[in-house]
């Protein structure tokens, strides 16, 4: 029986009687899969860590790129040394994140054929031409003018300095572009025929400009840029925190929340039409979004909710959950018609694992809101001229700092998880896609060997980012040392060192 008995009186010592019985709920509903070694199972575990490990590297660069195209910018016309420093910083940062992209996203891609090949035999047609351009038309020209960015300032003129950072940002949205193009099309699959058990691509156009396509690919790019102004944000709350005289940082502070303030707003009401679209092409991963099994007119919006009991976690049904609900507004907000139909989960045969879709899209929604809050206080403290003084705003930036990435990837879970068990929606189901030569014991060995080393990938660039600020820091201490500041001007509208980012 599953989970073992031993797993409970350690959960209880460490979380607690409420924490171990969560734990066993959890266990409950995973653990008889893996111990048993279900293939199936594990190359969805194994494909899902690699995944959660890779999109923080490469959202990081889609994030950062357009940031560091305005600092090299600022850099080469103004000739302030703030931009410079902040261009030089975080370009490294880029190409830590591109280095370690590159080393998690290859493994990843090799998955079809190791752990999924019926799917890459299935769907090759259509996928391998967009992976193709991903790597010949963006990685390449990423990579290449990458390392003019980083040993070309003194090398190269100002204006094709500037040109390179501009070809690394394109690069960057390329790569998300392409691989974005294979991903809605396994959403919403059109432009092939089916010729046995092989789909033939018959409208090229069509295979690439999916339904799903335009939705998705501003969902992830504004993803990744709240992610990245988060980021820099929370790097540089805290060395303001730390050294608040610091003219490049509190830009760079200013900078990053006037992106937030702008993106994020921006991406509450994308996200609200994005939803209605799933809706549309896949109405049982949107009834799991919601916990919403029967069909029904007038379906409440669930603003918070929560399970009555530590069961409802894994099985979060409607009747077992205790909400704070907007009455019919689901139904108004998908129709325009707050007594409009709403399909139930029940209405259908092949759905999603409920429980993950559903508390990883509130993840998701919640963090939102969170940071649209987040951008107008910092906005508001901008405008006061107190953003260095305000320790609990800069406190709430740093902790805010991995948060971006969080609820990019619950947005990830939802939109795969959602779409289970299809692996091409509607065609091919991962059950039929897995290899049948893959065993158990060898599919247990290669998520151990993923966790391990995905995982150390992790913690390595971890370290190395932890070291660059550490670095940025002791410069910073230094340069106060020689050059102790005076009072600064907190009047808004000063024209110091608050305001002088414009």
């Amino acid at each position: 029986m599953y989970p073992d008995p031993a797993f409970v009186p350690v959960a209880s010592w460490l979380l607690g009687d409420a924490g171990a019985s969560l734990c066993t709920a959890l266990a409950s509903t995973i653990a008889p899969g893996v111990l048993s070694g279900d293939p199936e199972l594990l190359s969805r575990i194994q494909f899902a860590w690699t995944i959660t490990i890779h999109i923080v590297f490469a959202s990081l660069s889609v994030g950062l790129a357009p940031l560091i195209v305005y600092f090299t910018y600022k850099d080469v016309k103004t000739g302030s040394d703030r931009y410079a420093q902040l261009r030089d910083f975080w370009v490294k940062v880029f190409a830590l994140g591109f280095v370690m992209g590159t080393a998690t996203g290859i493994p990843m891609s090799f998955q079809f054929g190791t752990n999924f090949p019926i799917f890459a035999e299935f769907a090759g047609e259509l996928i391998g031409g967009p992976l193709a351009f991903e790597a010949k038309m963006a990685f390449f020209l990423e990579a290449v003018f990458l390392g003019v960015l980083l040993f070309g300032r003194e090398r190269v003129s100002d204006r094709t300095y500037v040109a390179s950072s501009v070809l690394v940002a394109i690069g960057a949205w390329l790569s998300a572009f392409w691989i974005i193009v294979v991903n809605a099309w396994m959403q919403t699959p059109q432009g092939f025929d089916l010729a046995g058990d092989v789909a033939t691509m018959t409208d090229p156009v069509a295979a690439i400009v999916t339904p799903r396509l335009a939705w998705m690919y501003v969902h992830m790019q504004l993803s990744a840029v709240i992610a990245v102004a988060l980021l820099v944000a929370g790097v540089g709350a805290y060395l303001l925190w730390k050294h608040d005289g610091d003219d490049a940082w509190r830009t760079a502070v200013t900078i990053a929340l006037v992106v937030l303030v702008i993106s994020a707003p921006v991406q509450a009401l994308q996200g609200d039409a994005y939803a209605k679209h799933v809706e549309d092409t896949q109405p049982a991963k949107f009834a799991a979004m919601e916990a919403h099994y029967e069909t029904d007119e007038g379906v409440a919006l669930h603003v918070i909710a929560f399970p009555r009991t530590l069961e409802g976690f894994t099985d979060p049904r409607a009747e077992n959950l205790y909400t704070l609900s907007v009455p019919m507004l689901v139904s108004y907000l998908l129709e325009g018609d707050p007594g409009a139909e709403v399909i139930g989960l029940n209405e259908f045969e092949h759905t999603p694992p409920v429980a993950i879709v559903f508390w990883s899209f509130r993840i998701m929604v919640g963090l939102g809101m969170w940071f649209i809050f987040l951008g107008l206080w910092g906005a508001y403290r901008r405008y006061q001229g107190r953003l260095s003084e305000s320790d609990r705003l800069l406190k709430a930036l740093m902790l805010s700092t991995p948060l971006g990435f969080l609820a990019m990837i619950a947005g990830w879970y939802t939109t795969e998880v959602g779409r289970q068990p299809w692996m091409v929606q509607d065609e091919l189901l991962v059950g039929e896609s897995v290899s049948p030569v893959l065993t158990g014991g060898e599919a247990t060995l290669s998520v151990a060997a993923f966790v391990v080393v995905f995982g150390g990938l992790f913690l390595i660039a971890l370290y190395a980012f932890g070291r660059l600020v550490a670095a940025e820091s002791r410069r910073l201490s230094t340069a106060d040392t020689k050059h102790p500041t005076g009072p600064e001007p907190t009047s808004p509208g000063s024209s110091g060192a608050e305001g002088g980012d414009q």
